[in-house]
């Protein structure tokens, strides 16, 4: 695997993305959705915290903290804890794939390359990536409220589902309630208004 540019690093946030060959379908059917949702505790719970995920019928979007892992016994260098990220990923992307490919007897890659990692910057894109990731069933006319959506865990931020792919610290301790936070998400379902940061970052993502 290439030497990544920019390393992973301890206690960080980054969002990973990655689109369908061509900008096809990668999600066909329910249960495509609830296998890669288990993939992703069974392959990232070692190497970093979800915090925000959506899943859609072309790509998807995870929103992590690395985790730092490390003790007076082990230290790990950037590179070997980047390692462990990036080769977590790249099962989760294979294990897909293959699972795919048997299911609907097809052959050759389902991804678009490998995933992509991007660090978070900034106070503010951090926030506003989050509300950003969980309107997107909505911006793309999936659905007429975020909370229809059931591949996200926009249920499990309003407490209207239990789940283990959440950080609910980090809500309380970033958006407060989640009455707060529904506010900001749909705030941003009306006016598609967001710092002009995050505005380049999401149609760079998009090109």
């Amino acid at each position: 695997m290439p030497r990544r540019e920019t390393p992973f690093i301890p206690d960080q946030y980054y969002h990973f993305y990655n689109r369908g060959n061509n900008r096809q379908v990668v999600f066909f059917e329910r249960d495509n959705y609830i296998y890669f949702l288990k993939n992703i505790k069974k392959y990232l719970h070692d190497t970093v915290e979800i915090l925000v995920y959506c899943l859609m019928p072309t790509h998807y979007h995870i929103l992590v903290r690395v985790k730092s892992n490390q003790t007076s016994e082990v230290l790990k260098t950037s590179e070997v804890l980047s390692a462990e990220v990036s080769n977590a990923m790249m099962r989760l992307g294979v294990s897909y794939t293959k699972a795919i490919n048997k299911r609907f007897s097809r052959v050759g890659s389902l991804f678009q390359g490998q995933f992509h990692g991007k660090p978070i910057e900034t106070y503010s894109h951090l926030l506003n990536l989050c509300i950003y990731i969980h309107a997107n069933p909505v911006k793309d006319g999936l659905v007429f409220l975020p909370e229809e959506w059931e591949f996200s865990n926009y249920l499990e931020w309003m407490n209207l589902r239990e789940g283990n792919l959440v950080n609910r610290e980090f809500i309380a301790e970033n958006f407060g309630m989640p009455e707060e936070y529904k506010t900001l998400v749909m705030q941003y379902i009306k006016t598609r208004n967001l710092p002009d940061e995050v505005i380049k970052y999401i149609q760079d993502l998009e090109k």
